[in-house]
């Protein structure tokens, strides 16, 4: 037996499977899956093409004991899979009242997504990753399975946290940690080589060197390389100089 509350909005062409709970307040786009079992809680927007796994719990309130009842969101983009009991919260007042999600994300089991978190575009989070209270992921972010993220960390385009690791500062764009407590390890080559090509990554090398290998401060290096051409390694420096955690690499 399903329930579908009431109100809720359900695009064309929707498969829903038994046992599963919609919201009166959910918004589901066209040509998603829904399995088994799976709860779509409070105001939540799914976009066109997503798919949930069986017994996943989506838009269920924050794990948060100062909220209380507030009218916050989660926002989920199109052609995303959330595989078997993932479970992603919405947002808290003190966070703006929104957790988001962007598009063609793969969320495998058992990922916890805390309130106020966004996730950009082509993120993995592999199986047991969790992400607390308002942790930020760029596009194209790869989470091991295992590793947990603390609150407010920013993980920045193309980097990729390795599995079992425990992530308690800013992860700089392109980059590679690993460990608990995680560190810099270098580059994430093989993520770049598939989006970029070796000019720019021979560049990323070099500040790469020059920001974290120099022995130089940290935020003269960066200073610096905000004023290069390339677009990727202003990114890179740009986020070093923004940062508020800290970056982990000694």
């Amino acid at each position: 037996m399903r329930v579908i509350e009431e109100g809720a909005t359900i695009g064309a062409n929707v498969k829903i499977g038994e046992n599963v709970f919609i919201s009166k307040d959910a918004v589901i786009g066209d040509n998603c899956e829904i399995a088994h079992g799976a709860a779509i809680y409070g105001k939540t927007y799914i976009g066109d093409g997503t798919k949930i796994f069986s017994y996943a719990v989506v838009g269920s309130i924050p794990q948060d004991l100062k909220f209380r009842g507030e009218d916050v969101e989660l926002i989920i983009g199109k052609n995303n899979i959330i595989r078997e009991f993932t479970l992603i919260n919405p947002g808290t007042e003190g966070g703006g009242g929104k957790t988001i999600i962007g598009d063609n994300n793969l969320l495998m089991g058992y990922v916890h997504v805390a309130h106020d978190c966004k996730i950009g575009d082509h993120c993995i989070l592999a199986n047991a990753a969790t992400l607390a209270g308002h942790v930020e992921l760029g596009d194209y972010v790869v989470i091991g399975g295992m590793t947990p993220i603390h609150q407010f960390v920013k993980i920045g385009d193309y980097a990729m946290i390795a599995g079992a690791s425990a992530v308690g500062q800013d992860i700089p764009p392109y980059c590679l940690a690993e460990g608990n407590r995680a560190k810099l390890r270098g580059l994430n080559l093989t993520g770049l080589r598939r989006r970029l090509g070796s000019e720019v990554i021979n560049e990323l090398k070099s500040a790469y060197k020059e920001l974290f290998l120099s022995g130089r401060p940290l935020q003269e290096a960066a200073r610096e390389l905000a004023q290069s051409p390339n677009e990727h390694v202003r990114k890179l420096a740009h986020f070093v100089l923004d940062t508020k955690r800290g970056i982990p690499y000694r």
